[in-house]
């Protein structure tokens, strides 16, 4: 059985345009990048090594999170200073990435030792990067940080990490950044 269709003469010149936001969807560039994985190739000591292991005496004797940001940043050095003047109770220790111990740290939370694209907060089980750090760090300082936190939870965490990488990726050009780390 074949089955043809006629289609008539005036609607054999007839075009179709696609939906408007569909034009535009091949040309957009977001402005914020992925940070690079973590190359496990570039020798078989690194990528055998068990990091949480390797830095579980970090919370042997202080079990506090620690902060690692980049240390040559202005924003970040800001960052530190404010967390650390509304963090009455001294929860948060502190640590630059660009320090072994914060390079120990990222390769623990997963991360590249060299990526300093990223606040990253360091519990004993568990990492959190990008904006979820920033808001797991605002539960640690006085109020009204915890409730604003809550809050902002609810901002789906796409749109949080995309405006955290604006930010991360025009730090340098918008505050500035210093010679060595000033913590």
């Amino acid at each position: 059985m074949n089955m043809a269709i006629s289609i008539p003469a005036s609607y054999r010149g007839l075009t179709v345009t696609p939906p408007f936001h569909a034009r535009f969807r091949r040309r957009f560039t977001p402005l914020a990048t992925l940070s690079t994985p973590l190359n496990t190739s570039s020798s078989s000591r690194q990528a055998a090594v068990d990091w949480v292991e390797e830095t579980a005496s970090f919370f042997e004797v202080d079990d506090r999170p620690i902060m690692l940001f980049d240390g040559v940043c202005n924003l970040c050095n800001g960052g530190v200073k404010f967390v650390s003047d509304n963090d009455s109770r001294r929860r948060i220790r502190y640590e630059a990435l660009q320090s072994e111990a914060g390079r120990n740290l990222l390769r623990r939370s997963g991360r590249a030792p060299d990526d300093i694209s990223s606040v990253v907060l360091v519990e004993k089980d568990r990492s959190y990067v990008k904006s979820e750090a920033v808001l797991k760090i605002m539960e640690y300082i006085n109020l009204p940080f915890p409730q604003l936190a809550f809050f902002l939870q609810f901002v789906p965490l796409f749109i949080r990490d995309f405006a955290y990488d604006n930010v991360a990726n025009n730090r340098y050009a918008l505050f500035g950044r210093s010679d060595s780390c000033e913590i």
